[in-house]
């Protein structure tokens, strides 16, 4: 029985945690701008695949850009940080594109065809 209690606890403890964080006012790594709490995504900075843990928080259309971009290997090889994403030609000129848009822009990001596919 105290298994389920204390079950129980760590759960609502969780949900308290996450709920502050949602409420909680986030700036998007890649553009700058603020991010609403329905549209954040982790991205990896140097994919999971590659066996990365550290995360930066993005607009999910900035994090789908960054992955329409890029295959796995080239992240974890050049772009492996928020520098050196926004130095590459493509994602400065989506930064200075989608910086005019609304913060609760959901786009649509179709692959490019300079990425191979793996």
């Amino acid at each position: 029985m105290a298994q389920g209690r204390i079950k129980r606890l760590r759960t609502a403890t969780l949900i308290e945690e996450k709920q502050a964080i949602v409420s909680e006012v986030c700036i998007c790594a890649l553009c700058d701008r603020e991010i609403p709490p329905a549209l954040r995504d982790a991205h990896h900075l140097i994919p999971k695949s590659k066996g990365g843990v550290v995360t930066v928080l993005m607009h999910r259309a900035c994090h789908k850009q960054v992955h329409a971009l890029f295959t796995e290997t080239e992240l974890a090889k050049k772009y492996s940080s928020v520098e050196a994403l926004r130095t590459h030609s493509e994602i400065a000129r989506f930064i200075s594109w989608v910086i005019k848009k609304p913060n609760d822009l959901n786009l649509q990001t179709r692959r490019s065809r300079n990425k191979r596919s793996v």
